[in-house]
C-alpha cells in the first residue's frame, strides 16, 4: 500500500454523490503537481465516478479499492 506517501488526506464517509468527487477535484487543486491524495468514501456511486475523472483528466489513480464498507482511493495530481 502506498499510504506512506500520500500527502494530503480527504475523509469523504457519509457524503453521496456527487460530493466525494466534488471534495476530491477540491483538494487536488490545492496540491501541487506529483503530490498524493487519498480519499475514503462510503458511497458505491463514487467508484464510477473516480475512475471517469481520472481517465478524463491528468490526475492519476494509484490506487482504488474498497476496505470495510468503504472505498479508498489514491490520487497523484497531475
Amino acid at each position: 500500500m502506498m499510504s506512506e506517501l500520500v500527502d494530503q488526506h480527504l475523509d469523504a464517509r457519509g457524503l453521496n454523490c456527487p460530493l466525494p468527487l466534488l471534495k476530491a477535484k477540491q483538494a487536488l487543486h490545492a496540491l501541487t503537481p506529483g503530490q498524493v491524495l487519498r480519499v475514503v468514501a462510503t458511497d458505491a456511486g463514487s467508484v464510477r465516478d473516480f475512475k471517469a475523472y481520472t481517465d478524463q483528466s491528468d490526475h492519476e489513480l494509484l490506487e482504488a479499492f474498497t476496505e470495510d464498507d468503504e472505498y479508498i482511493y489514491v490520487i497523484r495530481r497531475g
